[in-house]
């Protein structure tokens, strides 16, 4: 089973370039006995051109871990591209307005997942390299040109006001039926892990063997029905 997850990746800012439907409908091609790993396992196999940065620990366990505690789910800031394609495929399914409203209710629970996926990771590594892995739109949401009430950009270094992380490599992997691993190797000859483990209703996420969040299912539906 895990061939099907077995994926090297080489750079970052490649957009994907396979057809919108031909990679979410594949969601419903994977068999699996878990239907949060069947939608997980397809998304993440032709989705996934990611890392973690290195200082998303530090991130993680500040911001995303607040964020867990509030009453709605927040993440990092980002295009939420991969939100965007299933959103796409919600909609050129049909061209009648109540079956879509139907279909998206059916498709709820993938919402659920391409937000997580955006939320957790391809946001945070569009902010730390400037380019969205799924989109292969720059620069960053975080650094579209506007005119700021507050300007602090010329106050500071430059190294922070660009993205800072340069990725080697990436393999994603399921470890068993109840968990998913992500191995990132740096520029640098460094490695960090992010992996995902389903108890219950619940995804705990660990970095590098250290918990830094949990989601439920249902949040993610939720927060993804609110904000796509």
């Amino acid at each position: 089973m895990s061939g099907c997850f077995n994926v090297c990746l080489t750079g970052l800012a490649l957009p994907l370039q396979e057809g919108v439907n031909e990679v979410l409908l594949s969601l419903f091609s994977c068999k699996s006995t878990s239907l949060f790993f069947l939608k997980i396992r397809c998304i993440l196999r032709q989705l996934f051109q990611l890392t973690v940065c290195k200082t998303m620990k530090k991130f993680a366990i500040k911001a995303v871990a607040a964020a867990v505690l509030s009453v709605s789910l927040t993440g990092c800031i980002g295009q939420m591209a991969t939100s965007g394609l299933v959103m796409k495929l919600n909609l050129s399914a049909v061209d009648n307005r109540y079956a879509r409203a139907g279909l998206y209710v059916l498709m709820s629970p993938v919402y659920g997942i391409a937000a997580m996926a955006d939320l957790f990771i391809f946001n945070s590594i569009e902010f730390w390299t400037g380019t969205n892995p799924i989109s292969g739109k720059s620069p960053a949401v975080a650094d579209t040109p506007m005119s700021a009430v507050i300007q602090i950009n010329q106050k500071l270094d430059k190294d922070l006001t660009t993205a800072p992380v340069k990725i080697s490599s990436a393999d994603i992997k399921q470890v068993n039926d109840k968990s998913l691993e992500m191995s990132v190797a740096y520029a640098d000859g460094t490695t960090q892990v992010l992996r995902g483990e389903k108890e219950g209703d619940m995804v705990n996420f660990y970095l590098n063997n250290e918990f830094i969040t949990a989601v439920s299912v249902d949040e993610l539906s939720e927060y993804a029905a609110n904000r796509v």
